[in-house]
């Protein structure tokens, strides 16, 4: 009788490797920009303890990744093609799965954009001209359940977010004003009372710290534009 084939045994180094990745913080990495992509990838795989287990070049694909890969940390552009990385936010938000620790990179050239993915459940913002260092500190910090915030950005994000947002009736009775509606025509077109109309304007007024309502339609605008 012949002796059957002897068993497979793993080399060491591969079981020593396995063991490794297996305690490394995964991450997936959300850009439309290939180049960005590629060099957080680098910044992020050159760290003993971090792996970029994917990419995703648009907010669709960067859903359809974090399902099935499920990493620790997601960086996200906010400007994405097929669905914006708000977007992304709340969708990922609301699955059954681990809600994903989100670190946003950002060019904050819109406080209310930033603002919205504060509110939507980000844990971090970096600048996209963030150092190596900083980035890999984001990672493990929010990998932690901690948030990062660098003082540049966090204080933005902070007097961003102190700011009153109108309801969406303000800002129904806002629009009426900007198109040079009167109390009472105000009041005809969104059916309620004249002296509502007064209530919701000074409401508007105290919020946009304006003194007239032509000062709070140019606050509204330069708001809106910013956006």
């Amino acid at each position: 009788m012949e002796p059957g084939p002897l068993p497979k045994h793993t080399h060491p180094l591969e079981l020593t490797k396995s063991h490794e990745d297996s305690h490394k913080i995964t991450v997936l990495v959300v850009d439309d920009h290939p180049l960005i992509r590629e060099g957080l990838t680098q910044i992020l795989n050159g760290a003993n303890d971090i792996s970029v287990v994917g990419q995703a070049a648009d907010g669709n694909e960067a859903c359809a990744m974090y399902q099935q890969l499920l990493p620790q940390v997601m960086i996200l552009d906010l400007r994405l093609p097929k669905m914006p990385g708000i977007q992304v936010l709340r969708e990922l938000g609301s699955l059954r799965h681990p809600r994903p620790r989100v670190i946003i990179m950002t060019s904050f050239d819109s406080d209310h954009a930033v603002c919205q993915a504060a509110r939507a459940g980000a844990k971090a913002f970096l600048q996209k001209i963030a150092e190596p260092q900083q980035i890999r500190e984001a990672v493990r910090r929010v990998a932690r359940g901690e948030s990062f915030f660098p003082p540049d950005i966090g204080v933005r994000l902070l007097e961003a977010m102190s700011k009153p947002q109108l309801s969406p009736r303000e800002i129904q009775v806002l629009e009426k004003l900007a198109n040079g509606k009167s109390n009472k025509e105000i009041g005809a077109a969104l059916y309620i009372t004249e002296n509502t109309v007064k209530h919701h304007v000074k409401s508007i007024l105290k919020k946009l710290d304006a003194v007239c309502r032509a000062e709070a339609i140019t606050i509204a605008l330069r708001r809106a534009g910013s956006k």
